[in-house]
Protein backbone atom coordinates (compact mmCIF):
# COMPACT_ATOMS: atom_id res chain seq x y z
CA UNK A 1 0.00 0.00 0.00
CA UNK A 2 1.22 3.31 -0.72
CA UNK A 3 2.21 5.66 2.09
CA UNK A 4 0.37 8.21 0.53
CA UNK A 5 -2.82 6.35 1.07
CA UNK A 6 -2.45 5.59 4.45
CA UNK A 7 -3.92 7.12 7.58
CA UNK A 8 -2.11 4.66 10.05
CA UNK A 9 1.56 2.96 9.90
CA UNK A 10 1.97 1.60 12.74
CA UNK A 11 6.09 0.22 13.01
CA UNK A 12 7.59 -1.95 15.18
CA UNK A 13 5.80 -1.09 18.34
CA UNK A 14 6.71 -2.67 21.40
CA UNK A 15 5.07 -1.77 24.91
CA UNK A 16 5.71 -3.17 28.21
CA UNK A 17 3.78 -3.07 31.32
CA UNK A 18 6.49 -2.48 34.25
CA UNK A 19 5.79 -3.50 38.19
CA UNK A 20 7.94 -4.82 40.43
CA UNK A 21 6.40 -8.44 40.11
CA UNK A 22 7.02 -8.39 36.44
CA UNK A 23 7.80 -7.11 33.49
CA UNK A 24 4.61 -7.64 31.24
CA UNK A 25 5.46 -7.87 27.42
CA UNK A 26 1.54 -6.39 26.12
CA UNK A 27 2.89 -5.81 22.53
CA UNK A 28 6.15 -7.28 21.01
CA UNK A 29 7.34 -5.79 17.22
CA UNK A 30 3.75 -5.42 15.60
CA UNK A 31 3.39 -3.47 12.00
CA UNK A 32 -0.02 -2.13 11.22
CA UNK A 33 -0.84 0.08 8.20
CA UNK A 34 -4.81 0.87 7.32
CA UNK A 35 -5.09 2.85 3.93
CA UNK A 36 -8.05 5.75 3.68
CA UNK A 37 -11.84 4.57 3.65
CA UNK A 38 -10.44 0.96 4.60
CA UNK A 39 -11.35 -1.12 7.90
CA UNK A 40 -8.79 -3.27 9.74
CA UNK A 41 -10.12 -5.72 12.07
CA UNK A 42 -7.75 -7.06 15.00
CA UNK A 43 -8.15 -10.22 16.01
CA UNK A 44 -7.71 -12.71 18.87
CA UNK A 45 -8.37 -13.45 22.60
CA UNK A 46 -8.31 -12.07 25.21
CA UNK A 47 -4.72 -10.88 26.69
CA UNK A 48 -3.29 -10.72 22.89
CA UNK A 49 -2.43 -7.01 23.34
CA UNK A 50 -5.06 -5.61 20.67
CA UNK A 51 -6.66 -2.66 23.55
CA UNK A 52 -3.02 -1.40 24.41
CA UNK A 53 -2.29 -1.35 20.50
CA UNK A 54 -5.81 0.78 20.75
CA UNK A 55 -4.23 3.31 23.20
CA UNK A 56 -0.75 3.41 21.82
CA UNK A 57 -2.53 5.08 18.52
CA UNK A 58 -3.89 7.49 21.28
CA UNK A 59 -0.92 7.70 23.23
CA UNK A 60 -2.85 6.98 25.87
CA UNK A 61 -1.02 3.50 27.79
CA UNK A 62 -1.88 4.51 31.40
CA UNK A 63 2.34 5.30 32.42
CA UNK A 64 3.41 3.92 34.45
CA UNK A 65 3.87 0.92 34.65
CA UNK A 66 2.95 1.02 31.00
CA UNK A 67 5.75 2.38 28.49
CA UNK A 68 6.08 2.38 24.39
CA UNK A 69 9.43 1.20 24.42
CA UNK A 70 9.81 1.86 21.13
CA UNK A 71 8.16 1.77 17.53
CA UNK A 72 6.52 4.49 15.44
CA UNK A 73 3.18 5.38 14.83
CA UNK A 74 2.14 7.54 11.76
CA UNK A 75 -1.03 9.03 11.91
CA UNK A 76 -2.33 11.33 9.18
CA UNK A 77 1.62 12.06 8.43
CA UNK A 78 1.99 12.95 11.71
CA UNK A 79 4.10 10.62 14.61
CA UNK A 80 1.79 10.53 17.63
CA UNK A 81 4.97 9.25 19.85
CA UNK A 82 6.74 12.69 19.19
CA UNK A 83 3.54 15.33 19.52
CA UNK A 84 3.35 17.72 22.78
CA UNK A 85 0.41 17.32 25.08
CA UNK A 86 -1.56 19.88 23.19
CA UNK A 87 -1.06 18.42 19.82
CA UNK A 88 -2.67 15.06 21.37
CA UNK A 89 -5.63 16.64 22.93
CA UNK A 90 -6.09 18.25 19.39
CA UNK A 91 -5.64 14.63 17.81
CA UNK A 92 -8.01 12.87 20.00
CA UNK A 93 -11.30 12.75 19.32
CA UNK A 94 -10.57 14.77 16.02
CA UNK A 95 -8.59 13.44 13.75
CA UNK A 96 -8.82 9.96 15.81
CA UNK A 97 -12.10 8.91 17.88
CA UNK A 98 -12.39 5.72 20.02
CA UNK A 99 -15.64 3.65 20.69
CA UNK A 100 -14.99 2.20 23.98
CA UNK A 101 -16.12 -1.83 25.19
CA UNK A 102 -18.66 -0.46 27.42
CA UNK A 103 -21.14 1.74 26.81
CA UNK A 104 -22.11 1.98 30.69
CA UNK A 105 -18.66 2.98 31.93
CA UNK A 106 -18.23 5.51 28.73
CA UNK A 107 -20.52 8.14 29.51
CA UNK A 108 -20.63 10.57 32.09
CA UNK A 109 -23.64 9.77 34.42
CA UNK A 110 -24.18 13.27 35.17
CA UNK A 111 -23.82 15.09 32.12
CA UNK A 112 -26.76 14.69 29.31
CA UNK A 113 -26.21 12.67 26.12
CA UNK A 114 -26.45 16.41 24.37
CA UNK A 115 -24.31 17.88 26.59
CA UNK A 116 -21.79 15.02 25.84
CA UNK A 117 -21.45 15.34 22.20
CA UNK A 118 -21.55 19.31 22.35
CA UNK A 119 -18.64 19.11 24.59
CA UNK A 120 -16.75 17.85 22.06
CA UNK A 121 -17.79 19.69 19.25
CA UNK A 122 -16.97 23.26 21.23
CA UNK A 123 -13.51 21.90 21.91
CA UNK A 124 -12.19 20.66 18.62
CA UNK A 125 -14.86 22.58 16.20
CA UNK A 126 -14.77 26.06 18.05
CA UNK A 127 -18.76 25.69 18.01
CA UNK A 128 -20.61 27.89 20.36
CA UNK A 129 -22.20 26.09 22.75
CA UNK A 130 -26.01 26.94 20.75
CA UNK A 131 -24.73 25.77 17.55
CA UNK A 132 -22.63 22.66 19.09
CA UNK A 133 -26.17 21.46 21.12
CA UNK A 134 -28.00 21.85 17.53
CA UNK A 135 -25.44 19.38 16.02
CA UNK A 136 -25.46 17.27 18.69
CA UNK A 137 -29.14 17.06 18.27
CA UNK A 138 -28.17 16.01 14.43
CA UNK A 139 -25.78 13.62 15.37
CA UNK A 140 -28.17 11.66 18.31
CA UNK A 141 -31.18 11.67 14.65
CA UNK A 142 -28.26 10.46 12.31
CA UNK A 143 -27.66 7.12 15.01
CA UNK A 144 -31.01 6.67 15.00
CA UNK A 145 -32.04 8.65 18.44
CA UNK A 146 -34.68 11.43 18.52
CA UNK A 147 -33.16 14.70 19.18
CA UNK A 148 -35.52 15.30 21.99
CA UNK A 149 -33.33 12.65 23.84
CA UNK A 150 -30.41 15.12 24.01
CA UNK A 151 -31.69 16.74 27.28
CA UNK A 152 -31.72 13.10 28.97
CA UNK A 153 -29.06 11.64 30.72
CA UNK A 154 -27.49 8.18 30.07
CA UNK A 155 -29.46 5.83 32.91
CA UNK A 156 -32.44 6.99 31.03
CA UNK A 157 -31.19 4.52 27.81
CA UNK A 158 -30.85 0.98 27.05
CA UNK A 159 -27.32 -0.68 26.32
CA UNK A 160 -27.75 -0.64 22.63
CA UNK A 161 -29.16 3.24 22.71
CA UNK A 162 -26.11 3.95 24.88
CA UNK A 163 -23.84 2.27 22.30
CA UNK A 164 -25.20 4.55 19.99
CA UNK A 165 -25.31 7.68 21.85
CA UNK A 166 -21.15 6.99 22.24
CA UNK A 167 -20.98 5.99 18.59
CA UNK A 168 -22.29 9.70 18.09
CA UNK A 169 -19.71 11.44 20.45
CA UNK A 170 -17.21 9.25 18.22
CA UNK A 171 -18.11 10.54 14.96
CA UNK A 172 -19.10 14.35 15.72
CA UNK A 173 -16.11 15.83 14.65
CA UNK A 174 -15.84 13.29 11.47
CA UNK A 175 -12.75 11.81 12.50
CA UNK A 176 -10.19 10.44 9.95
CA UNK A 177 -9.96 7.26 12.01
CA UNK A 178 -12.08 5.67 14.46
CA UNK A 179 -10.89 2.93 16.45
CA UNK A 180 -13.56 0.56 17.54
CA UNK A 181 -13.09 -1.49 20.80
CA UNK A 182 -15.00 -4.31 21.13
CA UNK A 183 -18.09 -2.09 20.44
CA UNK A 184 -21.02 -4.85 20.06
CA UNK A 185 -20.02 -7.10 23.76
CA UNK A 186 -22.18 -5.34 26.01
CA UNK A 187 -24.94 -6.03 23.25
CA UNK A 188 -27.72 -8.83 22.46
CA UNK A 189 -27.43 -10.11 18.87
CA UNK A 190 -30.41 -8.46 17.20
CA UNK A 191 -29.24 -4.95 18.84
CA UNK A 192 -25.07 -5.58 17.42
CA UNK A 193 -26.42 -6.42 13.99
CA UNK A 194 -27.98 -3.01 14.29
CA UNK A 195 -25.15 -1.31 15.64
CA UNK A 196 -22.76 -2.63 13.20
CA UNK A 197 -24.99 -2.30 10.18
CA UNK A 198 -25.02 1.82 11.62
CA UNK A 199 -21.22 1.88 11.30
CA UNK A 200 -20.96 0.40 8.13
CA UNK A 201 -23.36 3.06 6.78
CA UNK A 202 -21.39 5.87 8.64
CA UNK A 203 -18.16 5.30 7.90
CA UNK A 204 -19.47 5.26 4.00
CA UNK A 205 -21.61 8.22 4.37
CA UNK A 206 -17.94 10.22 6.18
CA UNK A 207 -15.44 8.27 4.59
CA UNK A 208 -13.10 7.02 7.25
CA UNK A 209 -10.99 4.49 7.99
CA UNK A 210 -11.60 1.82 11.01
CA UNK A 211 -9.81 0.14 13.26
CA UNK A 212 -12.16 -2.72 14.81
CA UNK A 213 -10.95 -4.74 17.74
CA UNK A 214 -12.89 -7.82 18.10
CA UNK A 215 -12.66 -11.28 18.91
CA UNK A 216 -15.44 -12.40 16.65
CA UNK A 217 -15.03 -13.73 12.79
CA UNK A 218 -18.33 -13.33 12.29
CA UNK A 219 -17.98 -9.47 12.87
CA UNK A 220 -14.76 -9.33 10.73
CA UNK A 221 -16.38 -10.78 8.25
CA UNK A 222 -19.50 -8.45 8.10
CA UNK A 223 -17.44 -5.53 8.56
CA UNK A 224 -14.18 -5.39 7.40
CA UNK A 225 -11.97 -5.23 4.40
CA UNK A 226 -8.58 -6.45 5.99
CA UNK A 227 -7.57 -8.11 8.84
CA UNK A 228 -4.92 -9.17 11.44
CA UNK A 229 -4.78 -12.17 13.61
CA UNK A 230 -3.05 -11.05 17.09
CA UNK A 231 -1.09 -13.43 19.17
CA UNK A 232 0.57 -12.90 22.71
CA UNK A 233 1.08 -9.60 21.31
CA UNK A 234 2.43 -10.45 18.01
CA UNK A 235 1.18 -10.38 14.08
CA UNK A 236 0.86 -13.96 13.35
CA UNK A 237 -1.18 -13.72 9.81
CA UNK A 238 -2.25 -10.80 8.00
CA UNK A 239 -4.45 -9.95 4.62
CA UNK A 240 -7.32 -8.66 3.05
CA UNK A 241 -10.46 -10.70 4.92
CA UNK A 242 -10.77 -12.44 1.81
CA UNK A 243 -7.12 -13.72 1.76
CA UNK A 244 -7.26 -14.81 5.31
CA UNK A 245 -10.82 -16.88 5.36
CA UNK A 246 -10.20 -18.35 2.59
CA UNK A 247 -6.63 -19.20 2.21
CA UNK A 248 -5.54 -19.25 6.13
CA UNK A 249 -1.66 -20.22 6.49
CA UNK A 250 -1.19 -19.83 10.39
CA UNK A 251 -2.01 -22.45 13.01
CA UNK A 252 -3.94 -20.36 15.30
CA UNK A 253 -5.75 -18.81 12.61
CA UNK A 254 -6.83 -22.24 12.20
CA UNK A 255 -7.91 -22.72 15.88
CA UNK A 256 -9.97 -20.00 15.65
CA UNK A 257 -11.88 -21.22 12.38
CA UNK A 258 -12.08 -24.51 13.97
CA UNK A 259 -14.01 -23.85 17.32
CA UNK A 260 -16.56 -22.19 15.68
CA UNK A 261 -19.44 -24.29 15.11
CA UNK A 262 -20.27 -24.87 11.96
CA UNK A 263 -24.17 -24.59 10.43
CA UNK A 264 -23.55 -26.83 7.55
CA UNK A 265 -22.37 -30.03 9.95
CA UNK A 266 -24.18 -29.68 12.98
CA UNK A 267 -23.12 -32.94 14.01
CA UNK A 268 -19.73 -32.64 14.29
CA UNK A 269 -17.66 -31.53 17.56
CA UNK A 270 -16.22 -27.60 18.16
CA UNK A 271 -12.60 -28.38 18.52
CA UNK A 272 -11.25 -25.93 20.73
CA UNK A 273 -7.47 -24.83 20.99
CA UNK A 274 -5.50 -26.69 23.33
CA UNK A 275 -3.95 -24.88 26.31
CA UNK A 276 -4.02 -21.53 27.38
CA UNK A 277 -2.81 -18.14 26.37
CA UNK A 278 0.78 -18.02 27.44
CA UNK A 279 1.70 -15.44 30.22
CA UNK A 280 2.95 -12.18 28.92
CA UNK A 281 5.40 -12.05 31.77
CA UNK A 282 6.87 -15.46 30.83
CA UNK A 283 6.81 -16.35 26.78
CA UNK A 284 7.53 -18.83 25.86
CA UNK A 285 11.33 -18.96 23.62
CA UNK A 286 10.46 -19.00 19.95
CA UNK A 287 6.94 -18.80 18.68
CA UNK A 288 4.65 -17.99 21.51
CA UNK A 289 1.89 -20.34 19.93
CA UNK A 290 4.42 -23.52 19.66
CA UNK A 291 3.07 -25.24 22.61
CA UNK A 292 -0.63 -25.24 21.73
CA UNK A 293 0.40 -25.99 17.98
CA UNK A 294 -0.30 -29.05 16.49
CA UNK A 295 2.08 -28.87 14.39
CA UNK A 296 4.98 -27.04 16.31
CA UNK A 297 8.48 -28.80 15.81
CA UNK A 298 11.72 -28.20 17.92
CA UNK A 299 12.80 -25.69 15.80
CA UNK A 300 9.87 -23.59 16.23
CA UNK A 301 10.79 -22.81 20.00
CA UNK A 302 14.35 -21.63 19.31
CA UNK A 303 13.31 -18.99 16.82
CA UNK A 304 10.50 -16.38 16.63
CA UNK A 305 9.13 -16.28 12.94
CA UNK A 306 8.74 -13.26 10.96
CA UNK A 307 5.90 -12.24 8.77
CA UNK A 308 6.62 -13.20 5.38
CA UNK A 309 4.47 -13.20 1.85
CA UNK A 310 2.58 -16.20 1.35
CA UNK A 311 2.66 -17.50 -2.10
CA UNK A 312 4.32 -14.45 -3.27
CA UNK A 313 1.33 -12.43 -2.28
CA UNK A 314 1.16 -8.74 -1.96
CA UNK A 315 -0.88 -8.95 1.22
CA UNK A 316 -0.74 -11.90 2.79
CA UNK A 317 1.61 -12.47 5.07
CA UNK A 318 1.72 -15.09 7.95
CA UNK A 319 4.42 -15.73 10.46
CA UNK A 320 4.81 -19.30 10.74
CA UNK A 321 8.17 -21.54 10.19
CA UNK A 322 5.80 -24.71 9.85
CA UNK A 323 4.58 -22.69 6.68
CA UNK A 324 7.83 -22.69 5.50
CA UNK A 325 8.37 -26.55 5.48
CA UNK A 326 8.49 -28.11 1.83
CA UNK A 327 4.51 -29.58 1.76
CA UNK A 328 3.21 -28.16 4.70
CA UNK A 329 -0.68 -27.57 4.53
CA UNK A 330 -3.20 -26.97 7.35
CA UNK A 331 -5.91 -29.48 7.72
CA UNK A 332 -8.87 -27.10 6.84
CA UNK A 333 -6.89 -25.91 3.91
CA UNK A 334 -6.64 -29.31 2.19
CA UNK A 335 -10.26 -29.88 3.52
CA UNK A 336 -11.39 -26.80 1.70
Amino acid sequence: MDAMDLILDIKDLVVHYETEDADVHAVNGIDIAIGKERTLGLVGETGAGKTTTALSILNLVPNPPGVIKSGSIIMDGKDVLKMSARELEEMRGDDVAMIFQDPMTALNPVMTVGEQIAESLELHQNLKPEEAMKKAEEMLKLVGIAASRANDYPHQFSGGMKQRVVIAIALACSPKLLIADEPTTALDVTIQAQVLELMKQLIREKQMAMLLITHSLGVVAEVCDDMAVMYAGRIVEKGTVDDVFNNMRHPYTEGLFNSLPNLKERGEMLEPIKGLMPDPSDLPPGCAFSPRCPYATEACSKAVPQLEAVDGSKTHFVACQAYARPGFALRRNQHG
